[in-house]
Order: C-alpha cells, then structure tokens, then sequence
C-alpha cells in the first residue's frame, strides 16, 4: 500500500521495493494452502475438492464483488470512453482470475505510471494466486494416490524449473513473467515445500540460538528489499530470491520465545493481518480514482 501511494521525499521514494509485499504473501500463501491439503490428504487418506473450492470463493470473491460494485459508478462518473471500456474489461477478467493476462497483453508495464491510473492493476496477483489455487490441488492429490513418495520431487524440480523460467523471462521477456504463475510459481512452492517439511519431518529446530538469530535474519532480509530494490530491477529472478529466503526463515524458525514472533504476533500485526486482504482489494481503486480526479497527484 505504501509503495502504491508513490510518495516521494527529497526525490527518494519511501518504500521503492514495497512491491515486494506480494512475493512476501505468495510464500505465506503457498505455505498455508499446502499445509491444509496436505494435512487433510494425511488425516483422511482423501481431499474434499468441493470444500477446499467453496472456502477459498467464500474468502475471496464477496470482498472482491464489493470492491468492483462500489467501484463501478466512480468509474462511469471519472473515466473517458476509452478507459471505461479498458477499466469493464479488467473487471471481467478479473472475476475469472485471468487479469494477470488482461493487463500483459493490453501493453501495461507494472510500475509505469499509467498503471497508477488503472483500478484493477493490483487483481493481477489475485489471479496468479487463484490459479495456483486451482492447478495445484488437483496435482497433489493426484501424486499423492499414485506416486506418493514423489510429492517432494515434484515440489523441488518445479520450484527451480519455475525459479529458471523467472531469471531467464526477466531479461529476455520481463512484462509477460512478472505476471504469470510459470515465474512466479517458484516463490508459492517455497512455502509449500515448507509445509511439506512440516508435515513430514517436523518443523522445529531444537538449537535455541539458531532459532533466535534466524527470524531476525529473515526479517532484515525482507526490509532491506523493501528499501534498496526498486521496480527498475529485473523481477523476479535472482534479487527476488533473497526477501523470499527472508519469509521462509521467519516461518521455520518462528518460536513464541523469539522476539521477531513476538512482535509479529501483537495485536496491531495480527489486526493488520485479519483485514490485509480488503485493504489490499479497496486500496489500489481508491489511490487510482483519486489520482484521475487530481485529489492526490499522478506521479
């Protein structure tokens, strides 16, 4: 949020690596999701699709609804014929967690300016997160009632096979694997191979300094890309590894006698947290209609 605000100070932008904050919930995502499926797989020998699905639409789409329903007569009232029909479409596949790909092939860079003006840029992570939603399930069980002792073979090969595709598509095709799941697949399978350690090996490490030092590490790393990376850089590829190495060592190491969890788990994080997914949908719609209007300014 505070990277979309675009605030600059003395020509310094606060927070230029904030867009880091997706990749950060890509992990804690891909973390969550598996832990459930895999604990459910482990428990009943079985995986109710028809629940996992109706969950996650109850979770996502009665917020996302309302955004666009409130969003839509500030769009008929503000937007020129052009970027009505521009901001009708992203709608649409946005309801279809498709507008990852909505916004690639309409030429829009994230991180261009005119993106601060389109209220739906932000639904491009929605989708690759549903996508993943979708896809990733239905693999699982299946490796898991024929090849079950492959489930980790399949999570490491993909994860660097998708860890590949984001060094190699950052240069040569940076817009198209910023947005889609093949680039982006690699920072949701480290949370996921996470949880794959958790549920069969057991998560906790039993040295106290190391489970001291590591969160802290994990934290410093993700605030230093928060800080000194900026969207010039080629995202995601290899700089991207280093906040996604941050999150996964805060998860693992994570004690209630850490101070890193300790702070992380006071009131006001976890208040943030429970309401972190409306704030990120009302957000960007609100800082884009406000810009087009002149209430804040457009760069």
């Amino acid at each position: 949020i505070i990277y979309h605000l675009n605030f600059f100070y003395n020509e310094f932008q606060i927070l230029p690596g904030g867009f880091f904050g997706v990749d950060v919930f890509f992990v804690i995502s891909g973390y969550l999701i598996t832990s459930i499926i895999l604990q459910e797989l482990k428990i009943t020998n079985d995986f109710s699709f028809k629940n996992f699905y109706e969950r996650r639409a109850r979770r996502i789409l009665p917020v996302l609804i309302l955004v666009i329903l409130t969003s839509i007569p500030f769009a008929l009232l503000i937007l020129m014929p052009g970027s009505l029909v521009n901001f009708s479409k992203s709608i649409i596949y946005s309801l279809v967690f498709s507008s990852n790909f909505f916004f690639h092939f309409s030429g829009q860079i994230y991180g261009a300016e005119s993106g601060l003006l389109k209220p739906f840029l932000h639904t491009w992570s929605l989708s690759v997160e549903e996508q993943f939603y979708i896809i990733f399930p239905l693999i699982i069980f299946f490796l898991f009632k024929r090849f079950n002792k492959n489930i980790f073979s399949f999570l490491i090969v993909t994860f660097f096979l998708s860890l590949l595709i984001a060094i190699w598509g950052s240069k040569n095709y940076p817009s198209f694997y910023f947005y889609v799941l093949f680039s982006r697949g690699w920072e949701v399978l480290a949370g996921s191979l996470l949880a794959y350690f958790e549920q069969t090996l057991g998560r906790r490490c039993k040295k106290k300094k190391i489970n001291f030092i590591f969160p802290s590490i994990g934290l410093i790393l993700i605030l230093h890309s928060f800080l000194f990376f900026d969207d010039t850089m080629q995202h995601p590829s290899f700089i991207t590894i280093s906040p996604i190495i941050g999150v996964c060592l805060i998860i693992w190491f994570s004690n209630q006698n850490e101070i890193i969890t300790k702070i992380l788990s006071s009131k006001i994080f976890v208040g943030v947290g429970l309401i972190s997914y409306s704030l990120y949908l009302w957000h960007y719609p609100i800082f884009a209609f406000s810009r087009i209007t002149g209430v804040i300014e457009a760069d």
